[in-house]
């Protein structure tokens, strides 16, 4: 049976010792695991990605709302302001932040996502993968590569800290998807083990704290707007690890990090919507007028 490793050093020294990539390690366990082969694995992993794909097509398509009718439309608005006016950063940033809006919205709109690692974090990864592999021309193959690449990541820190803003807050979810796109982009991009993880050390670190405070208790506002701007973040990291920027701190250490942050975060910053944004007076009057200005139904009997 092959071992399990649920810290970042001794994935880096099994790397070391075998030769091999993290995405290479993580199907031969993952096909041991369900007795299966590898080639069952990647076919696994390829649906996850057609479904990343499909979303972002669809949420491109789509200017419908939300229930709350507080939003859905902004992916349209990024668009149109795109076909106006260039990016300053170029096509590959208009590509990701609106495949990062696409996808949330889609989201929201209960439309099909991956769960990458959670739903308010769903388009993170897919924005990054699959924005750059469109604009590198990134064969089918090593995008499967990465994707097991970051599911790795979060994998590993899975076994630390839940990924739910319940239990750590939005650095456990929309944080821990920042640093899994990062480890994604910088596998592509043809980087080492260890400048992998130092993407995923960096984009980790800079979002410890992060809170979840989603107002109305939905998963609507900060999350959608969030999730372009930690896909930037992502990139962001693997330059930097690319350029050989080292983490000063651990990512074993960095992730330790992650755990006792969210154990110190008040509970009233982990998805309870009692304080941060949620609390706000806009917030509260959202709230009210969402929940608690719906006329009676009619149906209702008043002896009932």
């Amino acid at each position: 049976m092959t071992k399990i490793i649920n810290t970042f050093k001794d994935l880096e020294k099994e790397c070391e010792i075998s030769g091999k990539k993290i995405f290479e390690i993580t199907q031969e366990y993952e096909a041991e695991l369900a007795e299966t082969n590898v080639d069952s694995i990647r076919s696994v992993v390829k649906k996850s990605l057609d479904a990343m794909k499909e979303a972002i097509q669809t949420g491109l398509k789509s200017k419908e709302m939300s229930i709350s009718g507080m939003c859905g439309d902004d992916c349209d608005r990024l668009q149109k302001r795109f076909s106006d006016e260039r990016a300053l950063f170029g096509q590959t940033f208009e590509k990701i932040t609106t495949y990062a809006l696409a996808t949330i919205e889609e989201n929201l709109r209960m439309g099909k996502i991956a769960a990458c690692p959670t739903a308010g974090s769903c388009a993170i990864v897919p924005s990054v993968l699959v924005g750059v592999s469109e604009d590198l021309n990134t064969s089918e193959e090593d995008q499967i590569n990465a994707l097991i690449t970051a599911g790795t990541v979060g994998r590993i820190i899975s076994t630390k800290v839940a990924l739910a803003g319940a239990v750590a807050g939005c650095q456990a979810e929309c944080g821990v998807a920042s640093a899994m796109s990062a480890a994604a982009l910088t596998q592509i991009r043809g980087g080492s083990v260890n400048q992998i993880l130092n993407a995923v050390a960096l984009a980790m670190k800079n979002l410890l704290g992060l809170t979840c405070d989603p107002v109305c208790g939905l998963v609507e506002i900060p999350c959608v707007k969030r999730n372009p701007f930690l896909a930037i973040h992502a990139v962001t990291a693997s330059e930097l690890a690319l350029a050989g920027v080292k983490s000063k701190i651990p990512l074993d250490e960095v992730i330790d990090a992650l755990e006792q942050t969210g154990q110190l975060m008040s509970p009233m910053l982990k998805e309870s919507s009692q304080a941060g944004l949620a609390a706000t007076k806009t917030a509260l009057d959202l709230k009210h007028k969402l929940f608690y200005s719906i006329p009676p139904c009619a149906c209702i009997k008043n002896d009932l």
